[in-house]
């Protein structure tokens, strides 16, 4: 059975992996020249050399927001080492030792570019690949898909009214990449994520003045900032040299850097595959990876809010087993009342709006990985990695600016322990 990865980050290495391990023939097509997807920096932003949208969202300094004990693939520890907030070339030196640890180089084609995937009549797929370095296309046929291709290369911008108006500079942070061109600037940052708060602390020091918009509510997360900051609520609407927020202040402004998150998109998935995009809203997939309607294509890695490579290990090793024909799948109409019972979980329990449908967390991402493991009846994420989860996800709620002082050490697959640095 042949098996196609499409991408060789995070999520890409360990398909491969259990790929290999199931007894498939697996091909993965990576578009850069090395692994580790969005860990790779690059200075490029735009386009690169391949006319292709720089993948990377990389900035310099950057470091984890979730520490190594939890964020290992199972069976695969990071190396020992004190702190447990990891920079990102200790990440990425991390996944080229997965990779050559499992040999997985050999199976990779660098520099190959996924156009198109279409399925074909006898439930095959159909995939055209472009040699970037020749610029010559490859015509495959697969047994099935195994998406990889990430949920950090595609920007999402609020269309905020009066955002054609504005005359100055209007940047996401998948361009960002240190605080130097903010120097002296007047900067409104917007959004609260990993990247909004980074970038917070690296362009205070720099910019003549920042503001911060953000929804946060707890006052711990927002002291102890320079005095050329403020904080404002949500922006409603843009004017051509600044903002005005829903609480009717208003500001100027230089530059505006957008923190606002990103895009699910398969630019090469043809309409025919059975998915769509809608509002962020990736469907319909059963238990957020398999393609109900062409269950021999799967998308591994589209939750988030959770402990990333042990989902995608345990996503990937639950797509294997039915797509290797370990297990059958339930029937499409239980696949389609299982995903209207998360629906029911997302939007009326929780109250999400549909683009926050993937959206797991604290107290709902380990009851996923459970029922994971129960229906594939595979190895389970040990309880401890939750609980971690659930502490580093407290602290950091707590006070953004110190919780990566915290080092945490396990005990055994159900404890752990933490202190904090001083």
């Amino acid at each position: 059975m042949k098996v196609c990865v499409i991408g060789t980050g995070a999520s890409g290495l360990c398909a491969i992996k259990h790929s290999i391990n199931y007894g498939l023939e697996v091909t993965a097509y990576e578009q850069a020249n090395e692994i580790g997807g969005t860990w790779v920096y690059t200075d490029d932003i735009g386009k690169d050399k391949y006319g292709l949208d720089v993948h990377s969202s990389m900035y310099q300094g950057l470091h984890t927001n979730l520490p190594k004990e939890l964020m290992h693939y199972p069976e695969f520890p990071f190396p020992e080492q004190e702190n447990s907030y990891l920079s990102a070339e200790e990440v990425l030196k991390y996944y080229q030792s997965y990779a050559d640890s499992f040999n997985l180089r050999n199976y990779i084609k660098f520099e190959h570019h996924v156009v198109r995937v279409r399925p074909l009549l006898n439930d095959t797929w159909e995939v055209i690949v472009r040699d970037l370095k020749r610029n010559t296309f490859e015509t495959v046929n697969y047994d099935a898909i195994l998406v990889c291709n990430g949920h950090y290369n595609t920007p999402f911008i609020p269309d905020y009214e009066g955002r054609d108006v504005f005359k100055g500079k209007q940047i996401h942070s998948h361009d960002y990449r240190c605080s130097d061109p903010y120097k002296d600037e007047s900067v409104l940052i917007i959004g609260n994520g990993p990247s909004g708060r980074d970038a917070l602390l690296d362009i205070q020091h720099v910019a003549a003045n920042v503001t911060w918009s953000h929804h946060w509510k707890s006052g711990s997360l927002i002291n102890n900032l320079r005095n050329n900051v403020t904080q404002k609520p949500d922006v409603l609407k843009l004017s051509k040299d600044g903002a005005i927020f829903i609480d009717g202040s208003y500001q100027q402004f230089s530059v505006i850097l957008y923190c606002t998150g990103y895009r699910y998109t398969f630019p090469f998935l043809s309409v025919d595959c059975g998915l769509m995009v809608n509002d962020n809203c990736v469907e319909p997939l059963y238990k957020h990876c398999i393609n109900i309607n062409r269950p021999t294509l799967a998308i591994i890695g589209l939750p988030n809010f959770i402990c990333p490579n042990q989902m995608f290990d345990i996503q990937a090793r639950f797509c294997l087993t039915f797509i290797s024909g370990r297990r059958k799948l339930p029937k499409k109409e239980e696949m389609l009342k299982d995903l209207e019972n998360d629906k029911q979980i997302q939007f009326i329990e929780r109250g999400f709006s549909k683009k926050k449908f993937h959206l797991l967390g604290v107290g709902y991402h380990e009851k996923y990985y459970d029922s994971l493991s129960e229906i594939a009846d595979i190895d389970p994420i040990e309880p401890v990695i939750s609980k971690m989860f659930e502490k580093s996800m407290s602290n950091l709620h707590q006070d953004f600016l110190n919780f990566r002082k915290e080092v945490f050490k396990v005990i055994d697959s159900k404890s752990f322990i933490s202190t904090s640095k001083q």
